[in-house]
């Protein structure tokens, strides 16, 4: 199991969005690519084991040369996940 789980919204190169997205999909930490529509082109969702591998997997994303911005969200705690709702230790819930 992770311990860090981020997305990442990239601006790439205009008419370079499906070429980045199955260049991104070969990385293993990358569990999730779409190209989605709006002010960003691309939603990556990443799995690492700890902050210093999350950051290794960003500095890779932005050596692809398509890519020309990315915004980093880390996940700080989980509620939904798979269509579930995700339990909660009582000392985190507040009860």
């Amino acid at each position: 199991m992770t311990d860090v789980r981020a997305y990442i919204l990239l601006k790439v190169s205009s008419g370079s969005e499906r070429e980045t997205c199955k260049t991104m999909g070969t990385h293993s930490s990358i569990s999730l690519v779409s190209m989605i529509f709006g002010e960003y082109d691309i939603l990556a969702e990443v799995q690492a084991e700890d902050l210093q591998k999350l950051d290794s997997v960003i500095d890779r994303i932005r050596t692809i040369s398509s890519v020309t911005f990315t915004s980093t969200l880390v996940v700080g705690r989980e509620y939904k996940s798979n269509g579930k709702l995700v339990e909660l230790e009582k000392s985190q819930s507040g009860s």
